[in-house]
């Protein structure tokens, strides 16, 4: 039996005539998420808070004449509603607060959240004087 040398040939010697072709990479599964997959949004949409019926009493119970006696925030309406109203060293002594504070307690609780008009001015010696606006 006779073979040909092309037959008889190993491998070897037939890829160093050829280029040999790179390894092929192994097939990898995506990395995997650290977060949960995202929920799927409902087809309705959330309706608004109604916000009437909690202003409506929060505005009744905030009126000056809703304070409770013996209060600061009594205290200081009393100073405030007289004829000449109080001085800032007033209101200081007689809540016992700092300038800072009893400002931001005119300017929060008794302007914005009970609706009072509070006038300040200052007198020739150059004392702030705060009293109820009519």
């Amino acid at each position: 039996m006779t073979t040909s040398a092309i037959a008889n040939r190993e491998p070897a010697q037939a890829t160093a005539t050829e280029k040999p072709e790179p390894p092929k990479k192994a097939k990898v599964a995506a990395p995997k998420s650290r977060f949960p997959p995202a929920k799927a949004k409902s087809g309705h949409k959330a309706t608004p808070a109604k916000k009437g019926a909690k202003a409506a009493h929060k505005a009744a119970a905030a009126t000056a004449e809703g304070v409770r006696p013996g209060s600061k925030t009594a205290k200081v309406l009393d100073l405030v509603k007289r004829s000449g109203g109080a001085t800032l060293k007033q209101l200081m002594k007689a809540t016992g607060w700092q300038s800072h504070s009893v400002r931001g307690f005119l300017s929060g609780t008794l302007s914005k959240k009970m609706g009072l008009k509070i006038a300040s001015s200052k007198t020739n010696d150059g004392e702030r004087v705060y009293s109820l606006a009519k």
